[in-house]
């Protein structure tokens, strides 16, 4: 998939300083990042829209350190950091590139902060996931993307982001984690302040969907991309899409100068005079790198995940193709996060992250022994490796969330929403089983109903003192915070116990990769010897995660990405300085 770089009569060209392949966050950073420097910028993305798995995520950054944090008087020494990273990766630690990822990020916050439209919200409750680990936060090491009026965007721009995924939305809008979501859950359980909210944010969507056809509101996922895609087309990035690279030119040295690429045009050469990054989402639909890496899914079919269709390895596959090596000796070769299938009357079968739901008070996760596997208001991650590590080898691995009819009206039950939406559609499409007793849920599910009412009636009678001496759920701020404030004397933990009962499948998915292209504290691409291969770079989920493959925070996919796409940026440039001190200044930009 390389090129020698000679010219060539048959193929147009075009010149620029840095082409960007992919245009999630990190290819989105690098591009910004660059074109500030004075760099003439190039993105191709290979689909019709921007923003892959960056604009259906949650859009929440880990960036320990970061500027609102200290503007909030939240100061904390970056050993800290590095202490809990310590804990956390273990043999995974490579303390030259969580150094550079965890220098880099004040000043990248600050920067897209203070001079860019990108603008962050403080995650100043949001707790690191494991925080009985020393050095573990409780709060202000993330940063979260404001949300955005896409009115602000030049048509031409809106045309290429990509929507907002639908299982993650209400009916289609985006609902921000934090007091937007706390606000919309109190309206299922009847708060005025919470109806009110809900009403004067339903609204405008509803009259968005009449005269726009889309929603204009946009928040996570869809809000950092719309603000990276603004800060790019004003620094006079070319963003194009349906343009996929086919293939890296090189020089006589082995200096990546540049790619072919096809467009709507036809093929064409860009040459890239400082270098290419690549940043095209990591391997997550490439079935056979599945089969090969992910544990207990033999096929490569087995795997459900959360990244558009284009995310196939195609970034990883030019990386190798001049060199690049391909880092697969991590703890996990991907950011598991449980899902479940959810069928449509189209025929079509969506996707739904249980991030939210497994933490709320009144449910638990079984296997079909009946038994649980796990503290299931831990992250998404633990829920996913334990219950692959459970499953015994040869059987599907598979689990059932279980609530109660309390619960599946109060709060989500995977895609199943609270009052005031009605049950029956989910039913009816056999997403959700609907048992008189634990015995006839589990004769539905296929779970042993003996090991079923055990295990609720253990878990009821330590749930009314508000502990979990199987999997010590509620013993962690993380767990709590997830929770339900109201309820006591745990937030995290409440009794199953009032028919009917209802259950959902879930199924092992994941956010994107860990297994990628290695990189030096540089962002560039690394060789099999370990030097880098001139003028390529890497970001985002086609780069080997800094953590090792593990999940020690919520937001470490994003976090890096924007910080290794900062970094590639800087070093294409050439840049000697930091383009701000780290602070964060009150007028930025809107």
């Amino acid at each position: 998939m390389s090129n020698t770089d000679t010219p060539s009569s048959e193929r147009p060209a075009l010149d620029c300083d840095v082409l960007v392949i992919g245009s999630g966050a990190g290819g989105l950073s690098a591009a910004v990042t660059a074109a500030h420097h004075g760099l003439k910028v190039i993105v191709v993305e290979k689909a019709t829209v921007c923003g892959g798995a960056t604009s259906w995520s949650g859009g929440w950054a880990w960036t320990p350190g970061n500027p609102l944090a200290k503007a909030d008087g939240v100061n904390e020494d970056t050993e800290e950091f590095r202490t809990y990273l310590r804990h956390r990766l273990g043999d995974n630690y490579q303390a030259d590139k969580v150094d550079a990822f965890l220098e880099a990020v004040p000043h990248m916050v600050g920067f897209f902060q203070n001079q860019t439209s990108l603008q962050f919200v403080p995650g100043t409750k949001i707790r690191d996931i494991y925080g009985n680990t020393p050095g573990a936060g409780t709060g202000h090491r993330s940063v979260g993307p404001k949300p955005l009026n896409a009115r602000s965007l030049k048509p031409e721009l809106r045309a290429k982001m990509r929507h907002q995924l639908y299982e993650t939305s209400f009916l289609g809008m985006g609902i921000m984690a934090g007091p937007d979501l706390t606000k919309f859950l109190s309206a299922s359980q009847g708060s005025i302040a919470g109806l009110f909210h809900a009403a004067r944010r339903f609204t405008p969507y509803l009259w968005d969907l009449l005269v726009h056809r889309r929603n204009m509101q946009l928040v996570n996922g869809t809000a950092l991309t719309g603000r990276l895609m603004k800060s790019a087309d004003d620094l006079g990035v070319d963003i194009r899409v349906s343009t996929p690279a086919r293939s890296l030119l090189t020089d006589n040295s082995g200096k990546v100068t540049g790619a072919v690429v096809s467009s709507p045009e036809g093929e064409m050469r860009i040459k890239a005079a400082r270098g290419v990054v690549l940043a095209a989402g990591g391997f997550p639909n490439d079935v056979q790198r599945r089969k090969e890496l992910f544990p207990k899914t033999p096929t490569g079919a087995a795997h459900w995940t959360l990244v558009p269709k284009e995310a196939n390895g195609d970034g990883i596959s030019l990386g190798q193709s001049v060199g690049g090596h391909f880092k697969t000796n991590v703890q996990s070769p991907a950011a598991w996060c449980p899902v479940s299938l959810v069928p449509y009357r189209s025929g079509r079968v969506g996707t739904f992250p249980h991030i939210m739901d497994r933490a709320k008070p009144g449910s638990i996760g079984v296997r079909a022994d009946g038994g649980r596997f796990v503290n299931e208001a831990n992250g998404y991650y633990d829920y996913v490796s334990a219950l692959i590590g459970s499953t015994p080898e040869g059987e599907e691995v598979q689990s059932w969330q279980i609530a109660d009819s309390v619960f599946v009206r109060k709060y989500p039950l995977g895609m199943a929403k609270p009052l005031p939406v009605p049950l029956f559609p989910y039913l009816r499409s056999g997403y959700l089983m609907k048992g008189r007793t634990l015995e006839d849920l589990a004769a539905k599910c296929g779970i042993d109903p003996v090991a079923l009412r055990e295990t609720v009636e253990r878990f009821n009678e330590n749930a009314r003192k508000g502990v979990d001496p199987d999997f010590d759920r509620g013993g962690t701020e993380f767990n709590r915070y997830g929770g339900d404030q109201k309820v006591k004397p745990n937030p995290s933990l409440a009794p199953i116990e009032r028919a009917p009962f209802y259950a959902v499948r879930v199924v092992p998915g994941s956010f994107g990769t860990f297994a990628g292209l290695e990189a030096d504290g540089r962002a560039r691409v690394l060789n099999s010897d370990g030097d880098p291969i001139e003028g390529l770079y890497v970001a985002g989920n086609d780069q080997a995660s800094v953590m090792g493959g593990h999940y020690p925070a919520g937001g470490i996919n994003l976090g890096p990405a924007l910080a290794f796409g900062y970094i590639a940026g800087r070093d294409l440039a050439g840049a000697t300085s930091y383009e701000d001190d780290g602070s964060m200044q009150t007028d930025s930009p809107a």
